[in-house]
């Protein structure tokens, strides 16, 4: 039920974007939707300027709605038995499981309070650096979800403004967080997040992308400050799935342009609006290959995972295993794919990174292959569909494709 009903609206939020001609083919017009929904952020549009001012806002305005649903459907399907979404509660997201109660309805109402309460900080915050109170929200919808999609064809960049982008990227760092922790923060209960690992590995990870970033590009860069701001702006936004953009990175030396590649495969926390495989995931699979080291030099030894204090249980490694394996299977599926259009295999791979991992931009902003309107309609149909298995945390659609009768066998 809930991949036809993302489904469903993908497909409806398509109509506002074909029926008014902006985007006249509506393969890409489901893709531009899609994006929106699943908060990727990738765009066909080559002129987003053109668009009128309600349509960019219904533009923005799918991303927010889509990270809005993304809580509301982590928090209530794992209390329903929906196994899929477990990855929101995960061991480092400090939620306790609970039934369906009165209690876990006001748990949702609390998280969507944050997630609007960062909305409206973002965008008078970005009122007070010098943007409109339209493009204000709009950017703020984009940020807070992790989505991406900016007014402008230059993104932020366009603005020129380094208290803007320090706000964006203070914001994009909050999206990629663990919203059950921010919630913590607001209560005063700082002790558990402060010993939260996956916090702790997302913080580190941000703190020492965005220092090397700022070393490789400093050289080109008019300045030191000009340096930083742009190495932490590029980093948060691809670890945090955003897709805010600020200079071609394409531009990058080898070294920072390697960096922001494989930024694109861990994504955020659990218990966040960002995508990617979830930081938390890393850290499990992280201790398991330590564990299995320490196996071989002590066949006898018994070692468990330890996450926050706690052992986890051998069902979440399973869990997390089974998931890597079906996330690489499916980028290398969706790279044959992209290929089959002619595109070389960096483009390939960069493209189903972007996509399965709601990221929305990647590296060589300046090639074809990037302005997702030079694919045909078959590819950005399949771009489409994965972009929704990742945003849906993979099994909550293929699920749907599996039979039956080889589940439930007596």
């Amino acid at each position: 039920m809930v991949f036809l009903v993302w489904l469903l609206v993908c497909l409806l939020g398509a109509l506002p974007y074909y029926c008014t001609g902006y985007i006249a083919d509506f393969s890409a017009a489901v893709f531009e939707s899609a994006s929106g929904f699943t908060t990727t952020g990738a765009s066909v549009l080559r002129d987003i300027e053109a668009l009128p001012a309600p349509l960019l806002l219904w533009r923005a305005l799918t991303q927010w709605l889509g990270g809005m649903g993304i809580i509301l459907l982590a928090v209530l399907l794992p209390q329903a038995g929906a196994g899929w979404f477990q990855t929101f509660n995960a061991p480092t997201s400090g939620f306790e499981k609970e039934k369906i109660s009165p209690r876990i309805t006001h748990r949702v109402w609390l998280l969507w309070l944050v997630y609007v309460g960062l909305t409206l900080m973002e965008t008078l915050l970005l009122r007070c650096c010098g943007m409109d109170w339209l493009n204000a929200a709009m950017h703020s919808f984009s940020t807070v979800s992790s989505g991406g999609f900016s007014a402008y064809t230059d993104s932020i960049a366009h603005f020129n403004s380094p208290a803007i982008e320090w706000v964006c990227t203070a914001f994009m760092f909050a999206a990629g967080f663990n919203l059950f922790l921010i919630l913590h923060v607001l209560r005063g209960k700082f002790s558990g997040v402060l010993r939260n690992s996956e916090a702790r590995v997302y913080t580190v990870i941000v703190c020492v992308s965005g220092l090397i970033a700022a070393a490789c590009i400093y050289p080109r860069s008019p300045s030191f400050a000009a340096a930083l701001r742009n190495g932490f702006f590029n980093t948060t936004s691809i670890l945090s799935t955003t897709g805010f953009t600020t200079t071609d990175t394409g531009a990058w030396s080898a070294l920072a342009q390697a960096l922001l590649f494989f930024l694109m495969i861990p994504g955020g926390c659990s218990g966040s609006t960002a995508g990617g495989i979830k930081i938390f995931r890393i850290v499990i699979l992280a201790k398991q290959t330590l564990n299995e080291i320490k196996k071989t030099i002590y066949p006898r030894g018994v070692f468990s995972i330890q996450l926050d204090g706690k052992s986890a249980n051998k069902y979440i490694v399973y869990s997390v295993s089974a998931f890597a394996f079906l996330y690489f299977i499916l980028i290398l599926l969706t790279s044959l794919l992209v290929s089959s259009a002619g595109a070389d295999i960096f483009v390939s791979l960069n493209t189903a990174l972007i996509c399965l991992g709601n990221i929305g931009t990647g590296l060589r902003s300046a090639d074809s292959f990037a302005l997702f309107s030079g694919f045909p309609a078959y590819v950005q149909w399949g771009l489409s569909f994965m972009m929704l298995v990742g945003r849906l945390e993979l099994l909550a659609v293929l699920v749907f494709f599996f039979p039956l009768s080889s589940v439930v066998k007596k």
